[in-house]
């Protein structure tokens, strides 16, 4: 399963997250991925932590590709970039909206060369709009799109997020895009145009807490989403060792099944009601319930019963799980730890090696060029 895309060639000039998750993406199913990184190499490979001499965050998101330095500014490497698209199925950039146009290789010109090629853009906010040229990463991102507004803190001040989730989603976004343009081709024999943007891939995730202000009417508030603080089953406590739990189910089971193991049956009726104040009595008393044992104590408690909950684990911990061994979700290759990729492929998943800054493309082939 590992080699479900061997024989597709996919070009690759992107940088940092969303663009080098979604080509890692490919790689790890077995596309042949060509990086192309300018003389200073992308700038990850300079971000620490390191291991075995390389960026961890680097080596998991560009193992099994080949690198190929090249100045794009430069007619040397523009001819070898026009060799590459010549026999490549996908080309994925992310640069701002314009530089394309500017260095020779947009779609139009792309496609010149090759129609059969699917030519992917990941930008923040897509090609064109008013915010098309606005400089943004993924905080700025999901500030503009509105999920910052609810990743707020107990009195509601918004707080960096934990999760990169403009970026992710516009990886992921990308990658469901590249592979249907692949499949359509197989039936037109022509490539396409993607255009995707962080800001229009993050959208589509606020349907379940954004359904008012869809239709026009108030914004969601974080103290009376029932997924989002409000609800008492749906919460974050802490524990007696300055730990914590969550509560992550709000189905009449797990309710009756925890307020029964409490004591507290009659408190049930509010478990059931609307989130927001509503509930705050019962959050209150989980709260100061919680309080009276450690994480672990309360860790054991739960698994008597059938209540949708968990402890909150630290990454160290969170790696440590069976779970994790279980489903081989955790590999070692060249001195290097990778998180494998979720398709499900098992327990003889090997990671590509780490692509060395130009390691593809000879010096020879430049000057061949020049």
């Amino acid at each position: 399963m590992t080699n479900r895309l061997e024989g597709i060639r996919v070009v690759d000039l992107t940088q940092f997250l969303p663009g080098p998750a979604m080509t890692g993406m490919l790689a790890d199913q077995g596309a042949e991925v060509i990086k192309v990184e300018p003389p200073a190499g992308d700038p990850v490979r300079a971000m620490a932590p390191f291991e075995n001499g390389q960026s961890v965050w680097f080596a998991n998101l560009n193992r099994g590709k080949r690198s190929v330095v090249l100045d794009l500014k430069a007619e040397a490497g523009k001819a070898v970039l026009r060799d590459l698209i010549e026999g490549a199925d996908v080309f994925v950039e992310s640069f701002r909206p314009g530089v394309m146009a500017r260095l020779g290789f947009d779609y139009a010109a792309v496609r010149a060369i090759n129609p059969r090629i699917v030519y992917c853009s990941i930008s923040a906010f897509g090609q064109d709009g008013p915010l098309a040229s606005h400089a943004a990463h993924d905080i700025a991102v999901e500030a503009l799109s509105g999920f910052l507004s609810v990743n707020d803190g107990p009195d509601g001040t918004p707080v960096v997020p934990g999760v990169p989730a403009a970026d992710m989603a516009a990886g992921l976004t990308a990658l469901a895009a590249v592979l249907g343009a692949l499949l359509g081709r197989e039936k037109t024999g022509v490539g396409e145009y993607l255009d995707i943007a962080m800001f229009d891939a993050m959208l589509p995730w606020c349907a379940h807490i954004a359904g008012e202000a869809l239709g026009g009417g108030a914004s969601p508030r974080s103290a009376t989403q029932r997924s989002l603080g409000g609800a008492a089953f749906y919460q974050v406590y802490t524990t007696a060792d300055d730990r914590h739990v969550v509560l992550g189910g709000r189905e009449p089971k797990f309710a009756k099944a925890l307020l029964e193991a409490l004591g507290r049956s009659d408190l049930l009726p509010l478990a059931l009601g609307e989130a927001g104040p509503d509930q705050q009595i019962l959050i209150d008393f989980l709260r100061s319930t919680f309080l009276t044992r450690t994480r672990d104590e309360w860790d054991a408690f739960m698994h008597q019963i059938d209540v949708a909950y968990a402890p909150v684990l630290d990454f160290t911990e969170a790696f440590a799980q069976p779970q994790i061994a279980h489903r081989h979700l955790l590999a070692k290759a060249d001195g290097r730890h990778h998180i494998a990729p979720p398709f499900g492929q098992g327990k003889d998943w090997q990671p590509g090696p780490v692509p060395e800054l130009g390691d593809a493309l000879s010096d020879k082939d430049l000057q061949d060029h020049a």
